[in-house]
């Protein structure tokens, strides 16, 4: 690819060259989730300036390319704690420099522990609720660390979204709280907004969801 493209914002690179940059960098992340590559070593890839990969992936694939390393991470320690792994050895497997680095990662994006993921949510109790967002209907699942998930339900759909949700966690206790819920479902619709185009940060409030 042309270094030249570098220098080019990303709104003006052919819709046809934004696919292909989305691509590749979608290709070496999931290829090279165990090194844990930088933005820049990502960049370099492609062919891009950091921010210039930054910008365009984030408004292409609605998340940083940061984000997305975490999410190809998450998906791989998950299926090796459902395959029976200890903590240990998926830290290990998954490049990660320890045990305390995959709880971040767990903690940080799921809001429990591996320990608790690997227990399918038991000794965990999570609050749902469903609130109104510029997406459709949002389901909130929040733990006593924060936002656990999050899903947009079509009208009507909202009983097979919350079956779909706690079939992650089999044997956590759910509550329905509204209440309890609302605040997570404001912070998260708002930074979803944002991570989507990054151009629109902080045109979308939170109160608009409500």
């Amino acid at each position: 690819m042309d270094l030249a493209l570098a220098t080019v914002e990303p709104t003006r690179i052919p819709a046809s060259t934004d696919y292909d940059v989305v691509r590749r960098t979608i290709e070496f992340i999931s290829a090279r989730y165990r090194g844990q590559p930088s933005l820049e070593e990502i960049a370099a890839h492609v062919g891009l300036a950091p921010l210039a990969l930054q910008r365009l992936f984030a408004r292409w694939a609605g998340l940083t390319p940061k984000a997305f390393l975490q999410a190809v991470t998450l998906n791989h320690a998950r299926a090796l704690l459902d395959a029976s792994a200890s903590i240990l050895d998926a830290s290990y497997e998954l490049g990660l420099s320890g045990p305390g680095r995959l709880h971040d990662l767990f903690v940080t994006h799921e809001a429990i522990s591996p320990g608790a993921y690997k227990a399918k949510g038991a000794g965990l109790t999570f609050r749902y609720g469903f609130h109104s967002s510029p997406f459709g209907t949002a389901l909130v699942m929040a733990s006593d660390r924060g936002l656990a998930g999050l899903a947009f339900a079509d009208p009507g759909g909202e009983a097979a979204a919350l079956a779909d949700m706690t079939r992650r966690w089999p044997n956590a206790a759910y509550i329905a709280d509204d209440a309890a819920t609302a605040g997570e479902s404001q912070t998260r619709i708002h930074r979803t907004a944002s991570e989507r185009d990054p151009e629109q940060r902080g045109r979308y409030r939170p109160s608009q969801a409500a």
